[in-house]
């Protein structure tokens, strides 16, 4: 019997998972050039963090992730020559170790891709010649490129996640202006129609959840290929 599954209902363009980009400040970056002011500080459905709105010398503007302790005025440097100080953007190789960073590049030139939300920062734990480690939020240690852009400093916003949604809907609204998939319903929780896990014998089907790595999306569900089933002894 067929069953219209969450796995292949991803990435049909519905409005379950579509994120509304016109609501977005735009695009936030790494800071682009060797100087610049901070004109504004702007609040993104988008973005679980405050945005910069940066003002170059020559009149062109762009966005940023926000560092705790920026203000409006205040001027941050990208690249060489620029100082250990918060909100600056500098190399890996030129950060010290134990220096908290955010907004970090996974490759030189893509603006940003790691530790990105707010109150969140990473360490860098070890540099050599070729490679510089970081510890991130998670607690993962990665491997970086030297010529990779970091900002210096903790995100904005951390006390964010202190807040309670309350009710349902205002998180039901946050999370559809990220194009979020919510509420999440275990699939034991549905109709044997809908889930081959569900059904309404009990909590516990008595079939095996453990699905092959390259299972199709209607089977791949329940475990994963998991590294060991049974426990541990």
């Amino acid at each position: 019997m067929g069953k219209t599954l969450t796995q292949q209902k991803r990435g049909k363009g519905s409005s379950t998972y579509r994120s509304n980009g016109f609501n977005s400040v735009g695009k936030t970056t790494q800071i682009e050039q060797k100087f610049t002011r901070v004109k504004d500080i702007l609040n993104c459905v988008g973005h679980k963090a405050p945005i910069l709105q940066l003002e170059y010398e020559n009149n062109q503007r762009s966005f940023s992730v926000a560092a705790e302790g920026i203000k409006v005025g205040d001027t941050l440097k990208c690249g060489e020559g620029a100082e250990l100080k918060i909100g600056n953007s500098l190399y890996l190789a030129d950060i010290p170790e134990g220096v908290t960073i955010f907004n970090i590049e996974i490759t030189p030139g893509d603006g940003g891709k790691l530790v990105r939300t707010s109150g969140t920062f990473a360490k860098v734990v070890s540099k050599t010649k070729n490679k510089i480690i970081i510890k991130l939020p998670s607690g993962k240690q990665k491997e970086l490129n030297p010529k990779c852009l970091a900002s210096i400093g903790v995100v904005a916003g951390s006390g964010r996640t202190e807040k309670p949604f309350l009710k349902a809907g205002n998180k039901k609204k946050t999370m559809a202006a990220r194009g979020k998939y919510w509420p999440i319903v275990s699939g034991a929780a549905m109709n044997a129609v809908d889930n081959p896990l569900g059904g309404s014998r009990s909590s516990r089907k008595g079939r095996p959840t453990i699905a092959p790595r390259n299972a199709p999306p209607g089977r791949k569900v329940g475990m994963i290929r998991p590294r060991q089933t049974g426990r541990n002894r």
